[in-house]
């Protein structure tokens, strides 16, 4: 299977990451080089797990403040505001019976760990995981299994060989998939680094590392391993590491675990999402037969298994920082007129009811249209997996495909067969089948789709969405009471209400609106002063801390949060139908910010029809 990636720039993290590293190594500084990652790995080896902790720890995060209010209005949100705060250790070490997890702290750094429950993990030292994981289902043979994987990794090994067109050393360095690969856990631009992830095996082999070779990290990955190892034969799991600036997020998956080391300020909760949609991916490339693997043989190397592939994972961890889908578990679709989406759906049905289980159409990352059988309902995070996946392969662009993939949250102990092809240069098509012998009449029901598509004039209508985008925030309805009903029908340009500050009405910069029931979400354009890709990332991190500080269980959740600090003004409302988050100027005003807001849902409502796939079934998860 293909794996090469598209001429895709660097994400802007890496971009900063990489200047400072390299100013780093210009002129040589013992005293500015961060040792944070010393100490996680010096501080952990003295962690004791035993010694009882006599005071109460509280760690108070005075980033934002915030207020709960039970309706969006002027009266409501008034201008009294609480600390956010999160107990982490009790005199009994441990969070509480409900939470089931203990933590313990020694020489500032701070470990989560959570409880074991019946039929969990076990030691990675013993076989029990591979008796409670299973592997694939009944309907996989083992040396089915074993071939998927084999497939995988000799297509992935002789993808690119056709020519690539000349680009300069840092594409050429992304097309490959992996950055900096000539880099150790010696080195310093490697420690410079904000944010890592890295995969590895049970056995402390290492698998997969955003930066570096594998193979030099391998006594790194030991020592993350150990970590693990230790803390689960006490009957706990390893959850968090805090130590200085950096969070160490720990999720085992089985014989595989997954790490990340941050110092980007992203919440826990988002950074286990990450790692959550990391496995994901790797599993929808290689299915849950890799499990049988590691049961045959505790120390497989799965490596070689994964080779070529680098471009997937590194494509999906740049959209943590630019795409909200990874932490809203929702889908966006590309807005079109309802009746050209109704052409679409059309088509898409007929081949639908001849045995597809699913029938994608998609625009990039967005949403044509989506049918699947009846009781049939495919998850928002295996839509974003399975499109990363396609758009970061190069060889689905040149030709049509025919590959079997596993989709985590449909059912990850199957696997599906995936049929790809590009109609143009953005939008391509994904039938997806259970039967191995269906290529010749997915490519049948192919021929038809793209005909009917193209007679209807389907395809020009989503170009020119794409050239024209969505939902602009300086197009927001000032006066409710003539409101347009069409997105695409708007004659003039309402003019924006005098306000303090820059932006949209009344400073109003971005927003993302959510819908509960159909788990979609819509976002605005970005404009300026939000047109820089490091801008962008700014607010979309802002937005994952207002989410997880929205959902928190401990503290929440919460139905509307104000939120001012130096770069914005945030604000958060949360109904039993929809979700929206909206990012103002921090010199807005509160009572014409929350005025906005309630245009900008009574926006949404008007054009529903065409920025919503309102036929498609609601996903219960």
């Amino acid at each position: 299977m293909a794996s090469n990636s598209t001429s895709q720039p660097p994400s802007s993290d890496e971009e900063e990451e990489e200047q400072e590293a390299n100013s780093t190594v210009q002129k040589p500084n013992s005293n500015s080089i961060d040792n944070s990652l010393d100490a996680i790995e010096n501080q952990l080896s003295s962690i004791s797990f035993t010694s009882p902790i006599d005071e109460t720890i509280a760690v108070v995060s005075a980033d934002y403040y915030h207020e709960s209010v039970s309706e969006i209005n002027d009266s409501s949100l008034n201008e009294s505001y609480e600390t956010v705060g999160e107990i982490r250790i009790d005199n009994n070490n441990s969070v509480g019976e409900s939470s089931g997890s203990r933590v313990w702290m020694n020489n500032n750094v701070e470990v989560e760990v959570e409880a074991e429950v019946d039929g969990g993990l076990s030691s990675p030292s013993s076989s029990g995981y591979a008796g409670e994981r299973g592997s694939s289902g009944g309907s996989v043979s083992s040396g089915s299994g074993t071939d998927v994987i084999r497939e995988v990794r000799d297509n992935g090994e002789s993808v690119g060989d056709d020519g690539v067109n000349t680009v300069d050393s840092v594409q050429a360095e992304w097309i490959s998939g992996k950055r900096h690969a000539d880099e150790d856990d010696a080195s310093i631009s490697w420690r410079k680094r904000k944010k890592h992830f890295f995969i590895l095996s049970h056995s402390g082999k290492p698998i997969y590392s955003r930066y570096g070779d594998e193979h030099k990290l391998a006594g790194f990955s030991a020592t993350l391993q150990a970590i693990i190892s230790f803390v689960e034969n006490g009957g706990d799991c390893v959850k968090l590491v805090r130590a200085g600036k950096h969070q160490v997020v720990f999720l085992v998956k089985g014989p595989i675990y997954l790490v990340c080391i941050s110092c980007t300020e992203e919440p826990y909760e988002s950074l286990r999402g990450q790692l959550e949609l990391l496995y994901g991916q790797m599993i929808l490339i290689l299915t849950r037969s890799v499990d049988r693997c590691f049961e045959k043989n505790p120390k497989f190397d799965m490596t070689p298994l994964l080779g070529g592939t680098d471009a997937v994972f590194s494509s999906l961890i740049h959209s943590f920082s630019q795409n909200p889908a990874t932490f809203l578990h929702a889908y966006t679709c590309l807005p079109l007129a309802y009746a050209t989406r109704q052409a679409a759906g059309a088509i898409l049905q007929d081949v639908a009811d001849t045995g597809v289980v699913f029938a994608i159409l998609m625009c990039k990352d967005k949403v044509v249209s989506l049918v699947g059988l009846q009781k049939s309902s495919l998850h928002p995070d295996d839509m974003l997996l399975l499109a990363n996946f396609v758009m970061s392969s190069e060889s689905f662009r040149t030709s049509e495909s025919f590959s079997p993939i596993c989709l985590p949250r449909y059912n990850p102990m199957a696997f599906l067969y995936a049929y790809v092809h590009y109609l143009d240069a953005d939008t391509y098509l994904i039938l997806l089948t259970a039967s191995s012998q269906a290529f010749f009449h997915l490519k049948e029901c192919r021929i038809r789709v793209e005909t009917v598509l193209s007679k209807s004039n389907v395809l020009n209508e989503v170009q020119r969405s794409m050239s024209e985008g969505g939902l602009h925030i300086d197009r927001l309805p000032v006066d409710l009471s003539a409101r347009s009903g069409s997105l695409f029908h708007q004659n003039q340009r309402n003019q924006p209400e005098s306000v303090v500050g820059i932006g949209g009405p009344a400073g109003l910069l971005h927003f993302i609106y959510r819908s509960i029931y159909l788990d979609q979400y819509v976002s605005s354009e970005f404009a300026s002063p939000i047109s820089s890709p490091s801008q962008q990332k700014r607010l979309y991190r802002a937005y994952q801390r207002l989410y997880a500080s929205m959902h928190d269980k401990g503290i929440g959740p919460h139905k509307t949060q104000f939120r001012r600090d130096e770069n914005y003004v945030l604000l958060c409302w949360v109904t039993q139908d929809f979700e929206l988050y909206a990012a103002f100027d921090p010199l807005a005003d509160k009572g014409a910010a929350i005025r906005i807001c309630n245009r900008v849902c009574q926006w949404v409502k008007d054009v529903e029809n065409e920025i919503f796939l309102l036929g498609a079934s609601p996903f219960s998860w």
